[in-house]
């Protein structure tokens, strides 16, 4: 005789939404795009479900990458802009702070639309 046990659905929540914490200088969090489940009162736990359960894995480590990438550029700004200041009506070293400083505006342009595009992409994997 085959006993059948009744399937109790598992709920399951968006990370983001559920777990509350401070974050380092801004950074997002390595569950942002993963599922959660409920541990105990009050306590969510995140999850990989499955071999598909590394992408929004994936996608957070992009996302801290990124955002890393993003305060590297500022600082490269920040260096470049002194170095121009710093030029003291020297051609080359003018012309050399000009390209340091448009070369890390395009890499923080860069940062910026793929940090969006992988928050686009995550925010449709969520549940």
């Amino acid at each position: 005789m085959l006993l059948l046990s009744p399937v109790f659905a598992v709920t399951t929540k968006a990370c983001s939404s559920v777990i509350s914490g401070s974050s380092f200088f801004g950074f997002p969090h390595w569950w942002q795009y993963m599922q959660c489940t409920p541990g105990g009162a009050n306590d969510w736990t995140p999850y990989l479900h499955g071999p598909g359960g590394f992408f929004p894995l994936i996608l957070a480590i992009i996302d801290m990458l990124l955002f890393a990438a993003g305060f590297v550029a500022v600082i490269a700004i920040i260096v470049a802009g002194v170095n121009y200041i710093t030029a003291i009506g020297n051609p080359e070293k003018i012309t050399s702070s000009r390209k340091s400083i448009q070369n890390a505006l395009i890499g923080l342009a860069i940062c910026l639309v793929a940090t969006q595009v992988v928050a686009f992409i995550g925010a449709r994997l969520g549940p």
